[in-house]
């Protein structure tokens, strides 16, 4: 059974920085497109960040330039690391892993949520202003 744990978040003021992480087990890593979702109080789940199986990645604009997602398979975990954090960057921050990544061409990245079939339970992330 795949399972996916996100850590690494936690309270910053503005203009700080956080490096959230990801792990799976119970799966071949290297095999899923893995991508990074939030969501507020009382707003839909958005996308933030995804990575492919060969480690192209793509960003919302909204924090392009200021997050920086990576892989390390040997780990069988990501990472978002997040600078210049904002106080509209609060919220849950999610994992999610896509299966279906490896029957794509290895540039596949998935960035709506019902692409992913496996999530994580999320970790806060909140900037104060």
């Amino acid at each position: 059974q795949v399972q996916l744990g996100e850590s690494g978040g936690g309270l910053v003021q503005a203009g700080g920085s956080l490096r959230l992480s990801c792990g799976l087990s119970g799966g071949t890593f290297s095999r899923y497109a893995v991508g990074w979702f939030r969501q507020a109080p009382g707003k839909e789940r958005e996308f933030v960040a995804a990575i492919s199986r060969s480690g192209s990645t793509v960003y919302d604009d909204s924090v392009k330039g200021r997050f920086t997602m990576s892989r390390d398979n040997a780990r069988n975990t990501v990472y978002l690391q997040m600078n210049s954090l904002k106080f509209e960057d609060t919220a849950v921050y999610y994992c999610a892993a896509d299966p279906d990544a490896y029957y794509f061409s290895d540039g596949y990245m998935p960035s709506r949520p019902d692409q992913y079939d496996y999530w994580g339970q999320g970790t806060q992330v909140t900037v104060s202003s």
